[in-house]
């Protein structure tokens, strides 16, 4: 059975091309030219991932996800032209998996959105089936288990979407070794993807953010400005 996808915004452009990408990829569409038509439409059926825009008329991303997160935790991809700030306050805040910019990669999305589908299978799957202890990996207080998506520092846990998630997980697998912006973009959208270096900037900028949320002394991923970024030893 194929995966459903929601994909929500006012940008009749978007919603054609994007639909019909991944429509040849497999995936069934349902597609919404504002929020309040989403969230009735997602309200009488829920999709596998929702992909929204933030500025629509009508209803906004950010307040159709916050009604949409009082009955459901489906995953949401947000398509955003915001700046830095906003985007932190989206990650942080606004309960988001993830995030892209416009103008965005159609590959890059539907990426994120298979990406969003493999975490979401391990997550409802029975354990003794699909874990993997060699997908736990522990450096001094940090853990970071691929089966779950989960990352906890010092016991507490860290709400990382998949993007934070694979840029941590590179950096921690070689403590004290630099990692180019370059190897990082690798890292977390595949090597036939290019991003810009702000970009990974501001996922490291929000990766520190959240750590710090629970350990406000965290200092453990150190920029080597000119060069990347290393996981402290």
């Amino acid at each position: 059975m194929s995966n459903t996808i929601a994909l929500v915004d006012d940008d009749r452009n978007i919603l054609t091309s994007v639909s019909m990408a991944l429509e040849a990829e497999g995936f069934e569409v349902k597609t919404y030219a504002d929020g309040d038509e989403a969230l009735r439409g997602l309200s009488h059926r829920p999709v596998d991932v929702a992909v929204l825009d933030i500025k629509m008329p009508r209803m906004d991303g950010m307040e159709l996800l916050q009604r949409l997160r009082k009955t459901s935790n489906m995953p949401v991809i947000f398509l955003t032209s915001k700046d830095d700030e906003v985007d932190e306050l989206l990650g942080l805040r606004m309960g988001a998996d993830d995030y892209i910019k416009k103008p965005f990669s159609q590959r890059l999305l539907i990426e994120r959105i298979r990406a969003l589908l493999r975490r979401e299978q391990l997550v409802n799957a029975d354990p003794q089936v699909k874990a993997d202890p060699n997908a736990v990996l522990t450096r001094g207080p940090l853990t970071l288990d691929s089966n779950r998506h989960a990352c906890m520092w010092h016991g507490g846990a860290i709400d990382l979407t998949v993007t934070e998630f694979l840029l941590v997980k590179a950096l921690a697998q070689r403590p004290g070794h630099v990692k180019s912006r370059d190897q990082l973009m690798d890292a977390a959208y595949g090597e036939h993807i290019y991003v810009d270096d702000r970009t990974i900037d501001s996922h490291i900028k929000r990766i520190r953010k959240k750590f710090k949320a629970v350990d406000g002394e965290f200092a453990q991923i150190e920029t080597l400005y000119g060069v990347g970024y290393r996981y402290k030893e």
